[in-house]
Parts: C-alpha cells; sequence; structure tokens
C-alpha cells in the first residue's frame, strides 16, 4: 500500500506505507484510518513534531556511537533511510502548504 499526500498547493507526495504511517503517526494523526485531511492551523505543531523525532533520533544515534567509542568498538553504518531523509520532503510540503493556506489530503 501506497500513502499518496495531495495538496493544491504542491505536487502528490507518494510514501511506502510503513514510512507514511510513521509519519502520520509522528503528527498525531490516526493510522487506522485509510484517508485523512491536515488542515494548515494543524501544519505547525507537525512540523515540530516532526523536527522533535528527527533530532531525538540524532541525538539517540550520536549517544550510542559515544558508547560504543568509549568500548573501543565502531558502530555499524545506518543502514537505510534516516528520519530525517524520509521526513524532510512532508516538511517541505507543510510549509508550502501552511503559508498557501491549503489542506493536505490523504487517501482520497
Amino acid at each position: 500500500m501506497l500513502y499518496k499526500f495531495k495538496s493544491r498547493a504542491t505536487p502528490d507526495l507518494i510514501m511506502l506505507e510503513p514510512n507514511g504511517r510513521r509519519v502520520l503517526q509522528l503528527i498525531g494523526k490516526p493510522v487506522d484510518e485509510k484517508q485523512g485531511i491536515l488542515q494548515p492551523a494543524a501544519m505547525p505543531a507537525a512540523i515540530a513534531a516532526l523536527e522533535a523525532a528527527i533530532a531525538q533520533e540524532e541525538t539517540e544515534r550520536r549517544a550510542a556511537e559515544a558508547e560504543a567509542a568509549e568500548k573501543g568498538e565502531t558502530l555499524p553504518e545506518q543502514e537505510g533511510v534516516t528520519l530525517r531523509q524520509r521526513a524532510a520532503p512532508f516538511i517541505e510540503m507543510l510549509r508550502r502548504c501552511q503559508q498557501a493556506g491549503k489542506d493536505i489530503v490523504w487517501g482520497v
């Protein structure tokens, strides 16, 4: 399954289901519903929530690297795509839609 986020202010943004689900969870949207809407008034909080989750993930990674270094070990390369990379297009969409005063919808 895919999540297709749409707005009149931006091109569509498509995410694989696990990534879209995680983004929706982080911004406090129910993921058991297959469609939804995010209005401009809620976008600053959504951006803040995503940025906080990104900061937390990066802090945890740095702490793990520091702990490994103290033990004389090296932490394996981070596999996959980070939350920062995954969420960046959605954060940009949120900013543009907020500025334009346009909703973001999915599943419709």
